[in-house]
């Protein structure tokens, strides 16, 4: 699991949860153009930061990206900055200018035979014990 993090971005989580839930699960070749080709604010930067989770892949286990999946995309608030416009008869109304934390997550690919393998591995380990 590969991880990528970018905290403070100025958009709200609202409108930055619609990207992260058209990439969510897919393989990351396939987000990438996902990503490339929507045109909202939000895409660009949640781009750069699946790329950046890549190259973490890349360096730390030299894992291809055709070999990944986002297995976690999260997006949570941020700090709200608060502004003021004034209004009628000297009142004031606050505006919240929201942020959000992206987080990342790819993971490898789990072949057919390798889950095979470790729930054989499972199942023998459950029956020891209740032995």
């Amino acid at each position: 699991m590969y991880k990528a993090k970018l905290n403070n971005f100025r958009v709200s989580p609202r409108k930055a949860r619609l990207i992260a839930d058209l990439i969510r699960g897919k393989k990351v070749e396939r987000a990438q153009a996902i990503l490339k080709f929507t045109l909202k604010k939000t895409s660009e930067p949640m781009l750069k930061l699946l790329n950046s989770a890549v190259a973490n892949a890349k360096n730390v286990d030299q894992v291809e990206a055709k070999d990944l999946f986002i297995s976690r995309v999260v997006v949570n608030e941020g700090a709200i900055y608060k502004r003021i416009m004034p209004r009628a008869r000297g009142t004031a109304y606050r505006i919240n200018k929201r942020t959000s934390h992206f987080e990342i997550e790819v993971d490898k690919k789990v072949k057919k035979e390798d889950k095979k393998i470790k729930t054989n591995k499972n199942e023998s380990q459950s029956t020891s014990k209740s032995i």
